[in-house]
This record gives structure tokens, sequence and C-alpha cells, in this order.
């Protein structure tokens, strides 16, 4: 399979196409990793006290997004490796909010969670590149929608990206500023 191939919009929920577009053309394995480097790069040498600081009240700390972004990294890639296997089995969506209630990224440092979303990104590039054409093309339902195998992988990129953007925005108080 052609890793340069945009998923095309019967592969996906439309509702997927917010981060699909984000993703630059070009090897998508290559903009995983090139893109994750970024990110690592805007994120190293935050305080503790910069990374827990969040634009208002209910909205999420830097480490929450940062936490966010590995647990849908895993999510994207088990849908990912399901439809590769054959899954056959419609998979449910998730709640971002609620398991957000059921964990604590902010009693973590934002080194460890680095390291640890170093370590899934690595091992999920692994497993893609392992993916052969047939398992490229592998589909199903997931989230009450069409999707592709490869269609997860860039939704991965994209997914970040979309965060990364808010980071650079929203969250450049924290990113540039004074110790909170």
């Amino acid at each position: 399979m052609d890793r340069t191939e945009r998923p095309a919009s019967h592969e996906y929920n439309p509702y997927y196409s917010t981060y699909l577009r984000l993703v630059p053309d070009g090897d998508i394995l290559q903009t995983l990793s090139q893109q994750h480097e970024r990110t690592q790069a805007l994120l190293h040498g935050l305080s503790d006290a910069q990374a827990s600081w969040r634009p208002a009240a209910g909205e999420w700390s830097v480490k929450q997004v940062i936490g966010h972004l590995l647990d849908t990294e895993r999510v994207f890639a088990f849908r990912a490796l399901w439809f590769a296997r054959d899954g056959g089995v419609e998979l449910p969506g998730f709640d971002q909010d609620a398991w957000m209630l059921n964990c604590d990224f902010d009693a973590r440092t934002l080194p460890d969670l680095m390291a640890e979303w170093g370590r899934c990104r690595a091992s999920n590039l692994d497993l893609f590149t392992s993916f052969d054409q047939q398992a490229w093309l592998g589909s199903g339902i997931a989230s009450g929608g069409p999707c592709t195998v490869r269609m997860w992988i860039w939704a991965i990129a994209g997914h970040e990206l979309h965060h990364v953007e808010s980071l650079e925005t929203v969250y450049r108080t924290a990113l540039s500023g004074p110790e909170a």
C-alpha cells in the first residue's frame, strides 16, 4: 500500500475529517515520526506549574492534553490493529471527558507523560510498518461509522496536529510565559 495515499471520504465518518484535513501530504509514517519530535520539542522544558496550567476553569491542563493524546493514540492504534487483523466486530466509541474523570494526569510529571507517549508512538510506528498491503486495506465499523486501517493511522496524526494547534494558541501562556 502506498503510505502517501490519503484516505478517501468513504473510508471514515465525516467527524474525522476535522483531523484528516490537517495532515500534510506525504508518507504518513514519516509524518507521525517527525510531528511527534516537533511536539516533544514544543513541550520540552516546561515547568510543572506551566504543564499544570489551565486556560480556564473546567479546561484541561497541558498534562491532561498530553494524557488525552496518549489515550486517543492507543484507541486509534487499537482500532487500526483490530481491522488489520479482521476483527469482524463493530468497535464502540469512547467519551474523552468520561475517560478524563477516571485518570489523574496532573499527578504525573510532564517528562514521564512525554516519555510514555514516545514509547507508545515508537511501538505504533513498528506496528504500522509491519502491516502488509492487505492489512492497510482492512476496514470495519467503529464509533458508529465506516473506517479503514489507514484512516486510523492518518487520524492519529491529525488528532495530534489538532491539539498542537490548540497548545500553540490557547495554551501559549503556559508554553512561553513565566512560571505560574
